[in-house]
């Protein structure tokens, strides 16, 4: 049987992931570094700190995985850009991969983003855009993957990267765009928010698991794309929900001021993840904003 270890277990993707992973037949087990309470009773949970290398091992001489899939890493909004414990994981996310390597693991997939690319080109591509990351976050990120694809090469591993772009659904860090909208409206609070022009590629959080899992079941290889392809100007989404919500009259656009080097547009390019991949995503936007506005209502509710 495969067997996988997921870590960021109980993470914004991670959590999603398991249910793709049951379903296509794999012995799942699930780190995280806290104790788990889980509705998943078909998972096995681990608890291990993944920054100490000695858990690492212990972890990984317990599990033996023939799989790997890497969410974990340090993802608190408005501190991740920057945070100094970006080098922490790529250096326990090393240690991991060799562990891994060491316990007999086969094929691994880790998660990057599309803070790799050079955001002055707008749209993304993993043949094309250079990979010029403008914050540390995007340094480690790129940086890691240009370690897994030497291991992998020097080992024989197969591997892969997901470079994720705007996910967006239930569980998500309740300050980010989607989330901040949706709460503010159901507490009938004003919605402040920037212009809104600027054009970015959401994907619901299901579809991007999905994905990720889809990755991880094929040996297509090295980095791709997890995106939807379709860029959406922010105040679309944003009045998008207010509609769900009846809520138009609380949103206030311009209030919020953009970065200088907030970039107009960014899209990834998908034609490895249709082509290579055969995936598609499942959820319309519409339906993605649907779902996450209802998980949110029973959030308010409990």
């Amino acid at each position: 049987m495969k067997k996988v270890l997921v870590t960021g277990g109980t993470g914004f993707i991670g959590q999603h992931s398991l249910p793709f992973l049951l379903d296509k037949g794999y012995e799942v087990h699930a780190v995280s570094s806290q104790p788990i309470n889980s509705c998943h009773s078909e998972v096995h949970w681990h608890q291990a700190n993944l920054l100490e290398s000695a858990e690492v091992s212990r972890l990984m001489s317990e599990v033996k995985p023939s799989h790997l899939l890497h969410f974990a890493w340090f993802a608190v909004p408005g501190k991740y850009w920057t945070a100094l414990d970006n080098f922490q994981w790529v250096q326990g996310s090393l240690s991991l991969l060799q562990e891994f390597a060491r316990y007999g693991g086969d094929r691994v997939v880790m998660a990057g983003t599309c803070a790799e690319y050079n955001w002055d080109y707008g749209y993304c591509s993993e043949k094309v855009t250079p990979l010029v990351p403008k914050t540390l976050y995007g340094v480690c990120k790129n940086s890691l993957q240009n370690l897994l694809n030497a291991y992998a090469a020097q080992t024989g591993i197969s591997s892969a990267w997901g470079r994720i772009f705007f996910a967006y659904g239930p569980h998500e860090y309740g300050d980010r765009l989607v989330p901040s909208v949706i709460r503010s409206l159901l507490q009938g609070k004003t919605a402040s928010c920037s212009h809104g022009k600027q054009m970015r590629d959401f994907l619901y959080v299901e579809d991007v698991a999905d994905a990720f899992v889809s990755l991880l079941d094929s040996p297509v290889s090295g980095p791709i794309n997890i995106a939807s392809g379709q860029p959406v100007p922010l105040k679309d989404i944003i009045y998008q929900i207010a509609e769900i919500l009846n809520g138009e009259e609380l949103i206030e656009l311009g209030v919020i001021p953009t970065f200088a080097n907030d970039p107009p547009l960014l899209v990834g390019d998908i034609s490895r993840l249709k082509d290579e991949l055969g995936w598609q995503p499942k959820f319309s936007l519409n339906h993605g904003l649907n779902e996450a506005v209802s998980w949110w209502k029973n959030q308010t509710k409990g």
